[in-house]
């Protein structure tokens, strides 16, 4: 009997905790990763020569990035790992890829989607000056260039990575102006007890609040952005931004990290023809899966963030969770208290989760009052008044037929930043639910390839 061809797409914490236990059951798996260097965004490496520690790179996050890491390296003999490698179509049971070997398709029998997350961002009126990176890009220039977003950086949105990042520029030595957040502190008060269930995860979290404070970098909460104030020759000057207490201020900047959590890279399992469905909670569409990763797809399965936005840690058990049920699925023997232990993991992950997006919760609240000049697809520089008037005049209550009117989404990102605010804001117009303008429909290629990579060739 011929070895199943299995595909694992991603090399951070899901993807190589499924790659590491197909391995273990004696399959090759194939994995494949944008990145040059496994890892994940999360565990992103530095270059090679770069000769940062770990402990600087990584913080409270330092050991588990090196388990990572080394244990993909160990891993290497054992899966047929393609580096650079964008993945970006699925059809018709195979992969379509482009890599340093050129395009060519592969066929698969099962199909692990551990692609990971982006940056979910709220668009503020002077957002498309430059110098506004997300907090996932001024992440990227700090590990993986060794250089900071800017000389004066203020951190703007909420969640987990916000503080994550100040930390980690501040122990660089970056200069951080500020850390404002959207959130109000007793939002996290009131989500302590899911939190609680994850004490080590919540202490984390906690010091690097403490490391930020300590290093004499303000932190506020419950501001809401006002405007990105542009400097002709520099880009980004200023933020305003209006306090907890109503009054506005302004900060001196030359550049602002910002966002606000994270969203699921969820493009190819659009593309791989899995049902979503809306989550109230995060005010967004996820794909549909089962307890062990199984998508509504036969064959495909789900794990990390790239299916919910659970953390590192929980990608990791899900990813060994989602490659037991392509092992179970296929025949292969699968030890059921392993499954009963990973499922109880997983699901106080959730828990966790679920805390997070209360103690962060998606400021919707600010879609509804962008001043209409605010560009809010930065692509093709489509304003909040656009959205609008696509609205009121020819009656688009749908976000793809949004859309197809006023071309939001329809840029080089194919609505990753704009898509979720762009929601909102039909949302409000047409005083609909949000759950009732859907979501935009992804299409290959889910990132920008050359129109000669067509020319394909099959293994």
């Amino acid at each position: 009997m011929a070895e199943p061809s299995i595909i694992v797409v991603g090399a951070g914490p899901a993807g190589f905790r499924a790659a590491q236990t197909l391995a273990d059951a004696g399959l090759r798996p194939i994995v494949m990763d944008e990145a040059r260097r496994a890892g994940g965004q999360i565990y992103r490496r530095q270059p090679e020569g770069f000769t940062r520690s770990h402990q600087d790179l990584y913080g409270t996050e330092a050991n588990r990035a090196r388990s990572v890491h080394d244990g993909f390296d160990a891993l290497l003999p054992h899966i047929d790992y393609r580096s650079d490698t964008l993945v970006w179509h699925l059809s018709d049971g195979q992969a379509w890829t482009l890599g340093p070997d050129g395009h060519r398709s592969t066929p698969y029998d099962a199909l692990l989607l551990c692609t990971g997350a982006t940056d979910r961002v709220m668009p503020v009126k002077g957002w498309h000056h430059a110098g506004t990176y997300s907090l996932g890009a001024a992440q990227i220039a700090l590990k993986a260039q060794a250089c900071a977003i800017g000389s004066r950086v203020v951190f703007l949105g909420s969640g987990p990575l916000l503080y994550l990042v100040a930390a980690q520029y501040a122990k660089a030595g970056a200069n951080v102006a500020a850390v404002l957040d959207t959130s109000p502190f007793s939002a996290r008060i009131a989500a302590l007890p899911n939190l609680l269930c994850q004490p080590a995860v919540l202490w984390n979290g906690i010091a690097l609040t403490r490391d930020i404070k300590k290093a004499g970098i303000p932190v506020l909460y419950g501001v809401t952005p006002v405007e990105v104030v542009g400097n002709p020759e520099t880009g980004v000057g200023s933020l305003r931004f209006r306090a907890s207490d109503g009054t506005e201020q302004d900060i001196d900047c030359d550049a602002i990290g910002m966002g606000h959590h994270l969203r699921p890279e969820a493009q190819l399992a659009d593309l791989a023809r899995c049902d979503f469905a809306f989550e109230a909670l995060t005010r967004q569409w996820l794909p549909v899966q089962d307890s062990d990763g199984r998508s509504s797809v036969d064959g495909v399965y789900l794990a990390g963030d790239g299916a919910r936005i659970s953390g590192a840690r929980s990608a990791e058990v899900s990813g060994r969770l989602a490659a037991l049920a392509v092992l179970k699925d296929l025949g292969f023997p699968v030890d059921s208290a392993d499954l009963t232990h990973l499922r109880s993991a997983k699901a106080r992950y959730g828990r966790f989760a679920r805390g997070l997006a209360q103690a962060f919760p998606w400021p919707s609240e600010q879609a509804k009052a962008l001043p209409d000049e605010t560009i809010v697809c930065r692509c093709e520089a489509v304003t909040a008044g656009t959205l609008r008037e696509t609205v009121r005049e020819a009656g688009a209550r749908e976000a793809n037929r949004a859309k197809a009117l006023s071309r939001v989404g329809m840029g080089r990102c194919q609505g990753r930043y704009c898509g979720l605010a762009a929601a909102e804001i039909i949302a409000a117009e047409a005083g609909v639910p949000l759950e009732s303008v859907g979501r935009l429909r992804n299409a290959a290629p889910v990132k920008p390839i050359a129109i000669g990579t067509a020319r394909t060739s099959g293994e």
